[in-house]
């Protein structure tokens, strides 16, 4: 029988994350993963990357994770908004907050590599592959039982685990859910001009194509939304046609490209649990909230439930609580019901508006950002929810422990 303050049900990003916040503050934790863990830090896992907030990379910061992402993340100085490459744009700009960097480019490789080092030097117990034979969440106590007979108890589990989330579905939490019918080609390329540090988001009819900066200076990423119907016909491509369509979308501000790594694709939809808390139960990340890449917010939504729910058990472990009360989680619930509404239906929104053809939709989209381009009010509450500051700021983002 092994007894942890709280169990956590995958070993991914926010999983991970929230495991070492949670040991850096004193409580013990064990992971539960069915896959290797290894396997997911190979150079041909999965080819994405991320685009983490100035206020995520405090949160990694606190936890100890910071100075090793930070060896290989691109900072982002300049973010760039346009209807394709049409004239009238909306930018940010770092020197503008004057505070570092916008955000961070960083390859999701390397970002479990950091995380799980991390974890490996902690007191987190790492269960991984281990397989889940039953869960019962009781009175007073959730116990979980592998197929190897080990058994975990704690008061409380976590459910970090992904879209499909099994715990999710298995505490009957329902979703709002639907597919764009659209896919991510994801690829890296190498260019003649330096980026700059800009990260650029440019928006077509049939989906945003964004390019994102790497290091060295001279690389960057490509993601790009493609109706799903033309998916197949674009990755049979030969890489130079390829890499015609690449320049048609992107221009030839860059120069002359070529293509630095493998092409990866993945379906694009939304999903978003009508709750977030259970019977001694919380989800966090995916599990919880699945949005648009647009604006790559995807994955600091998830990080903002890592900050909000480790502070919220810490001060109830600090209080002698039961880390399952339903107070704490109800606690949880609100502080992050709300703002993840907010984000994924505004990136829903945003995902639409774009997407309507036409040379007067095109028109009064450029005119829209071009007048939030020159509103600094306005402007200015763009950067902060880019930058990860705006609503009830939990203390991890903002460099403190709590």
């Amino acid at each position: 029988m092994q007894n942890s303050d709280a169990i956590i049900l995958g070993g991914g990003l926010a999983g991970l994350t929230l495991a070492l916040a949670l040991d850096r503050h004193g409580l013990a934790v064990t992971v539960v993963d069915p896959i290797d863990l290894e396997t997911t830090i190979a150079p041909q896992f999965d080819g994405r990357v991320s685009a983490i907030a100035s206020a995520s990379m405090q949160l990694f910061d606190v936890i100890g994770v910071g100075e090793a992402l930070r060896r290989d993340a691109c900072p982002i100085e300049s973010i760039r908004v346009s209807d394709g490459l049409k004239p009238l744009h909306l930018q940010f700009n770092a020197e503008e907050v004057g505070t570092g960097p916008l955000g961070f480019m960083v390859e999701n490789r390397h970002l479990r590599i950091a995380l799980l080092d991390g974890a490996r030097a902690s007191n987190i117990q790492l269960l991984a592959p281990a397989r889940m034979h039953s869960v019962e969440r009781l009175d007073h106590q959730a116990v979980v039982r592998l197929e190897d007979g080990e058994t975990l108890e704690a008061p409380l589990l976590i459910a970090a685990d992904g879209r499909r989330s099994p715990m999710r579905a298995a505490a009957g939490i329902r979703t709002a859910h639907w597919q764009y019918w659209h896919d991510a080609i994801v690829t890296v390329i190498d260019h003649a001009r330096p980026h700059d540090n800009y990260a650029f988001e440019l928006f077509y009819a049939d989906g945003p194509f964004a390019l994102l900066p790497m290091r060295p200076g001279t690389r960057s990423a490509v993601v790009w939304a493609v109706p799903t119907a033309d998916t197949a016909a674009i990755l049979d491509l030969p890489e130079r046609a390829l890499i015609a369509e690449i320049n048609k979308r992107m221009g030839d501000f860059l120069g002359e490209i070529r293509l630095a790594a493998g092409v990866w694709t993945y379906p694009l939809g939304f999903h978003n649990a009508e709750r977030i808390t259970d019977h001694r139960l919380a989800l966090v990340g995916d599990a919880a909230h699945g949005i648009h890449p647009i604006a790559g917010q995807g994955l600091n939504l998830g990080l903002r439930d890592v900050a909000a729910l480790c502070e919220v058990l810490v001060e109830g472990a600090r209080m002698g609580m039961d880390l399952g009360d339903p107070v704490l989680l109800d606690r949880y619930q609100r502080w992050r019901g709300f703002d993840t509404m907010l984000v994924a239906g505004g990136m829903d929104v945003l995902n639409r508006l774009f997407g309507i053809p036409g040379k007067t939709a095109s028109l009064v989209r450029r005119l829209g950002i071009a007048a939030v381009h020159r509103l600094p009010p306005l402007k200015n509450r763009f950067m902060a929810e880019a930058r990860g500051e705006s609503g009830h700021v939990p203390r991890l983002l903002t460099g403190q422990r709590i």
